[in-house]
């Protein structure tokens, strides 16, 4: 889940490709589990400017219980906590803001009754929506344009293999290679006739 997260960090502060990534963890805690992933698991994306730390668990009590699943950036001028229902701002020099997910029900009572249907992004999933018809319109790149949603994502499988390697990665995303090389880590033996490009 790291990837949608580590998305959005990435949007608010402007951050590209991560320099190096370095992931620890393993399954530690369920391992009468058939799990295939890991159950603990932290993951260090280095920028030139800052460091992102994600940290995942699969067992016990969430750290926050208002923010069990979230963000959390810490900075000069206070600490955000956000995740998919809301977000606290809490200024260094005290208070603190928090601010709900929007919910269009009067506007859009089909979201009260439309199946399977998460009413918390309706109105997110409108604006991307919306978003990405004006951009076709107008020619110009979306929001959440897909440039964006590839780097996250590859930062992510870089997490799991650096944790696979044991050793930090950097990745270059010109050359699309990763140092050190791990090639075996990076694409499966494909059946014959299909070669990986």
């Amino acid at each position: 889940m790291c990837v949608h997260m580590l998305d959005t960090t990435r949007w608010m502060l402007g951050l590209g490709w991560p320099d190096r990534v370095a992931s620890t963890g393993g399954i530690r805690v369920q391992t009468e589990a058939d799990a295939t992933i890991t159950d603990t698991q932290t993951v260090l994306f280095s920028y030139p400017e800052l460091d992102c730390v994600w940290q995942h668990r699969s067992y016990g009590p969430a750290v926050d219980e208002d923010f069990p699943w979230a963000l959390m950036l810490y900075g000069s001028k206070g600490t955000l906590r956000a995740d998919i229902f809301k977000y606290d701002f809490t200024p260094h020099r005290g208070g603190d803001h928090r601010v709900e997910a929007v919910y269009e029900r009067q506007a859009f009572p089909e979201d009260v009754t439309e199946e399977n249907i998460e009413l918390h992004a309706a109105p997110a999933t409108r604006a991307h929506m919306e978003d990405f018809l004006r951009a076709i319109d107008t020619g110009s790149r979306p929001i959440a344009d897909i440039e964006e949603g590839y780097i996250s994502t590859a930062s992510c499988i870089l997490g799991n293999l650096a944790l696979a390697a044991g050793e930090p990665l950097a990745y270059d995303p010109v050359a699309r290679t990763v140092t050190p090389e791990y090639g075996e880590l990076l694409a499966r033996e494909y059946r014959t006739p299909y070669v990986h490009p």
